[in-house]
């Protein structure tokens, strides 16, 4: 179903499902010999919301390469990619509380678990902030699992299409101090414009010594939406209704590391196959499946004085 304004989802549908596959990426790299990360709470994350073919993949039960052979490659592709993606933002979380920063912002946390696993400095605050259904599930799920925060954990359920800023503020956020702002998985499913806006709030809440991370995914500017389908096949033959190319916004836009830069952010941009080399994966290729490019993951940090 295409995208319309305003419009909500859980976690079984839309967007929602999105937060879901990739808690389902996470769960399978946590098993991963690598040991690239570890997340044991998105397995049982993504049993609660109970899409079947998720469940399966999570407890083992479903082989890709019995379903759609011609898939398998790409599926463990995109396992080894969501461990990559996630050591990348959770190295950066942790840097950013060893160079005394306080206060994390999690957009669009889904069902990320960062707030429940890293070794977060004393005296962290984490806020988790995406869709007010989202946010009671995940919170009561992981109650119930008998999951405690590693940090001092305030959720804000709001749409990030809304007055996000003053919910943040309502919330406790201090903007006189340091904040790390994360906005993993976010930017494709925005309007440009919205992006803008984004980037703007989050540099407009910001004190010096503040940090972000997020990625830039260059393939959104030209993707071809049939081609996407064909190369998101797997998910038909799994029984899934996810038509990424209707669920995401593609076209034209600034990459929130130039968009930053020229707020006075410096920023670093790290392509995926560098990330890949860096944590000792082998770096996909997958021709004509990968339709979204050369993903580069972006961080910075707006300078003190």
């Amino acid at each position: 179903m295409a995208r319309t304004e305003g419009d909500s989802w859980d976690l079984a549908s839309s967007v929602g499902a999105t937060a879901t596959m990739v808690a389902v990426g996470r769960a399978v790299a946590s098993t991963d010999e690598h040991g690239l990360i570890n997340d044991p709470w998105a397995a049982p994350l993504v049993r609660a919301v109970g899409i079947p073919a998720f469940t399966m993949m999570v407890d083992g039960t479903l082989d890709i390469a019995d379903v759609a052979p011609q898939a398998a490659a790409q599926v463990k592709s995109n396992i080894d990619e969501m461990a990559v993606r996630t050591k990348f933002f959770d190295d950066y979380f942790l840097a950013s509380g060893e160079q005394g920063v306080r206060q994390a912002v999690i957009l669009a946390s889904g069902l990320d678990a960062r707030a429940y696993r890293l070794p977060w400095a004393d005296g962290t605050v984490v806020y988790e902030v995406d869709q007010p259904e989202v946010i009671e599930f995940k919170t009561r799920t992981l109650a119930d699992l008998g999951a405690s925060p590693t940090a001092t954990l305030r959720t804000v359920g709001i749409d990030l299409r809304e007055d996000w800023p003053t919910a943040m503020r309502a919330a406790g956020l201090d903007p006189e101090q340091p904040t790390a702002w994360c906005a993993e998985g976010l930017l494709i499913y925005l309007p440009p414009e919205a992006q803008d806006r984004l980037f703007d709030n989050i540099h407009a809440l910001s004190a010096p010594g503040s940090t972000v991370a997020t990625e830039f995914v260059p393939g959104m500017r030209d993707l071809d939406p049939e081609r996407a389908r064909a190369a998101a096949d797997t998910f038909s033959r799994l029984g899934l209704d996810m038509d990424m190319p209707s669920l995401t916004y593609h076209g034209e836009r600034r990459s929130a590391a130039d968009d930053l830069t020229d707020k006075g952010w410096q920023m670093t941009g790290v392509p995926r196959a560098e990330l890949f080399h860096r944590y000792g994966l082998p770096t996909p290729d997958l021709g004509e499946q990968d339709v979204l490019g050369e993903i580069v993951y972006v961080s910075g940090v707006l300078p003190r004085g």
